[in-house]
């Protein structure tokens, strides 16, 4: 029996697990935190192709993934409503997707605290070593280890992220902390704002314990604003003068540029969303990077998800990429057999589809990104001013709506058939 070792036991690698499992093959993961990262609530959207993905491993699916918004409705910076549409898409949470998947996996095969320090790749196979100072030897290495990746900074060190010149703070609270008539205005729906150098998304999520019940739920918040590469410095170093890079933990963030970022959401974005905002505890941030990888696989080693792209948020699709890729590797090795020969597939079906994410979110993003990057003489049309009803299209938008996107997609899966519009959510196995 084939094995492969999986680094990274985040959403990508266990999807790429529990894939390669369902072909025959032994694998073993290896999560460099050192417990379960189920508490991590940040809100995702979902897709039909990753929910396909997720039945194929064998997780029952059912209603219960997330919450159903009625609409996606844009307010101006007034707070008016300026359009009003349609979201088909069923919003949910990273804890709830890792929970499903987590459990499908075997508990003894999952490693956490596995810090991968380097490998080797010879004729005898490949040899992962890790901090702790063991080793893992196997077939096939798989680098699902994120923006950051070790694998990836291994056989392909010239490809690293790009900071795009914007952050997102976000943040999440319960959805009896809001107000009744904010409630009845915002709760049911996808609520954007798009001014002029700023964007900003809220909906409902699962709550705590992956509750869907009315009153049980939470409300997520994501608002991205431009950032000079210096301001992000300053927004990372702390209060004691450490500067933590491009990211600092939340509870690090100084106290005064949290009550500046407050004050510039009052100055920017709609005021129902300033409420919401006002609302969080401990709101944070994480910068926008992009990264492209020039390939996917260099002899036995592959990388997938965020460790061979980042697109920015703004194609919705970080997972449902991460799940697309881990079902390319796995049909490429049941077909091909021959583990280079199936490599050189996962690229050549992969690759390209990557390679046009990225450049779709970052023209989606490019008004964002050229705010503190470019002098404004010398923004293009799309850089100098976005158009609200165009950005509610195309952001977050179905695989099915996106021409370039699901011609590879329909291609690469061979005519496997897809999910009916019927709203299906995951439930644990």
């Amino acid at each position: 029996m084939p094995k492969a070792l999986v680094i990274g036991g985040s959403l990508g690698g266990l999807l790429a697990a529990n894939l390669l499992r369902s072909i025959g093959w032994k694998v073993q993961v290896f999560e460099r935190v050192g417990d379960d990262l189920a508490s991590r609530g940040a809100g995702i959207g979902t897709h039909e192709e990753l929910l396909d993905v997720m039945d194929r491993i064998g997780i029952k699916v059912d209603a219960s993934i997330g919450v159903h918004p009625e609409s996606r409705t844009c307010l101006d910076r007034a707070g008016q409503l300026q359009h009003k549409m349609p979201r088909p898409r069923i919003l949910s949470s990273w804890g709830r997707l890792y929970r499903a998947m987590k459990d499908a996996f075997p508990v003894d095969d999952y490693f956490f605290d596995k810090s991968l320090i380097s490998f080797t790749d010879d004729a005898s196979g490949v040899t992962a070593v890790f901090a702790d100072g063991t080793a893992a030897q196997g077939d096939l290495i798989v680098g699902a280890d994120g923006i950051r990746s070790t694998v990836r900074a291994q056989i392909l060190p010239e490809a690293q992220p790009q900071y795009a010149g914007y952050i997102a703070w976000r943040g999440l609270i319960p959805e009896s902390a809001l107000p009744e008539e904010l409630h009845r205005e915002m709760f049911a729906h996808n609520m954007v704002c798009y001014p002029d150098g700023d964007a900003a998304t809220m909906y409902a999520v699962p709550g705590p314990n992956n509750d869907v019940r009315p009153g049980h739920r939470a409300y997520n918040w994501v608002w991205y604003h431009p950032v000079s590469s210096e301001g992000l410095a300053a927004l990372c170093t702390d209060a004691s003068g450490v500067c933590h890079g491009t990211a600092i933990p939340p509870a690090l963030i100084r106290p005064e540029v949290i009550a500046e970022m407050r004050a510039t959401a009052r100055r920017v974005i709609a005021p129902q969303c300033v409420q919401v905002i006002d609302l969080t505890e401990q709101p944070f941030f994480q910068a926008i990077f992009d990264l492209a990888s020039p390939r996917l696989f260099v002899k036995r080693a592959a990388i997938l998800g965020d460790a061979a792209f980042v697109a920015r948020p703004h194609v919705g699709m970080g997972v449902t990429k991460a799940a697309l890729d881990a079902e390319s590797l796995a049909d490429a090795l049941q077909q091909c057999g021959d583990i280079d020969a199936a490599l050189a597939r996962f690229n050549d079906r992969q690759h390209l589809f990557g390679t046009r994410v990225i450049a779709r979110a970052r023209r989606v993003g490019a008004h964002l990104g050229a705010q503190a990057t470019k002098p404004p003489e010398t923004w293009t049309p799309e850089e100098r001013h976005q158009d609200p009803l165009r950005m509610m299209i195309e952001s977050g938008a179905r695989l099915r709506d996106v021409p370039e996107l699901i011609e590879l997609v329909r291609a690469n899966r061979g005519g496997r058939a897809e999910r009916s519009d019927t709203p299906m959510a995951v439930v644990q196995p």
